[in-house]
């Protein structure tokens, strides 16, 4: 587990260039397909992808 503090500082890192996530896989799913969000994470897991919920504004 991650300090809470890890998250600002990695948005730190990718806000100024110096961590470069393009190789990252991102796949995004509106917060009402929180189930298929999590069914898609459990088969697509590791290192660079990520399955994120995006919520309604």
């Amino acid at each position: 587990m991650y300090p809470r503090t890890a998250n600002v500082g990695m948005i730190r890192l990718i806000a100024s260039g110096a961590l470069d996530i393009a190789a990252d896989r991102i796949t995004r799913f509106d917060l009402d397909q929180v189930n298929d969000a999590v069914t898609y994470a459990a088969a697509h897991g590791g290192p660079f992808d990520h399955t994120i919920l995006i919520p309604r504004v």
